[in-house]
């Protein structure tokens, strides 16, 4: 297998998240119980959870959660999404599965430059040759299967293809976007994020139609000297 491709898929998201983000909500301002709420037209409940919205209001968000299949990333990649701990993952595991044809993702700056992509494909070549003797010889030696294989990843590299099932709730996704849409994000996981957005924000337009970069919500940029240039500093903001 040769270079992969990046696909996310939604795999689950409640039938309803705007009547369960609507009740959740009115039941930190109503002394009715909820349950008997559910006749607000569709209108009223994405007015009303856009106004939550807006005023900061953000615990009753972790009520709906998202989903999503994803494949065609890097170990690179998997190794920043999951220090976003408030999330669920399960991972291609490289122990139970042979991975002697491995796919793999090229860096755009690698690929549009022919010596840099030669070299690229010519150590993932020989990778991929020394993944293969290291089985054999321990095969030679009784020892294959998972047992060989675990050993044997050790040898794989971060471009290494993997797949990943994600679920997160509104809350952390809406940090998630905030941090990995950024332009100072590295452009892997970026992708990814925009991707992830672009489903959320059709499924829950009213949670996620402002979501994306904190510079964009804030009109500022919060990292100060860490910042891309594409927006003010807050000190800049306020003219110190």
């Amino acid at each position: 297998m040769g270079v992969a491709r990046l696909r996310v898929e939604l795999l689950e998201v409640c039938e309803d998240p705007l009547e369960l983000l609507y009740l959740s909500y009115r039941q930190c301002y109503s002394a009715a119980f909820v349950a008997d709420l559910r006749e607000a037209k569709r209108e009223e409940k994405e007015a009303f959870l856009r106004r939550m919205m807006a005023s900061g209001h953000t615990s009753p968000l972790e009520h709906v959660k998202f989903t999503f299949a994803i494949e065609g990333v890097s170990r690179a990649l998997t190794h920043q999404l999951v220090r976003h701990r408030i999330a669920s993952y399960s991972q291609q595991s490289q122990r139970y599965v042979d991975m002697r044809d491995f796919s793999y993702i090229v860096p755009p700056s690698i690929a549009s430059d022919p010596v840099a992509r030669g070299e690229f494909e010519r150590v993932i070549a020989e990778i991929r040759k020394g993944y293969e003797r290291i089985m054999q010889r321990l095969a030679e030696r009784g020892i294959s299967g998972e047992e060989a294989q675990q050993d044997a990843r050790f040898l794989l590299p971060q471009a290494a293809e993997t797949k990943i099932v994600v679920t997160m709730n509104c809350r952390e996704l809406l940090h998630f976007f905030g941090q990995r849409c950024c332009q100072r994000a590295q452009w892997e996981i970026r992708e990814l994020a925009y991707r992830m957005l672009e489903i959320c924000r059709q499924r829950l337009p009213a949670v996620f139609e402002k979501a994306g970069p904190k510079c964009e919500a804030l009109g500022y940029c919060p990292e100060g000297t860490f910042g891309c240039g594409r927006y003010p500093t807050r000190e800049e903001v306020l003219g110190r």
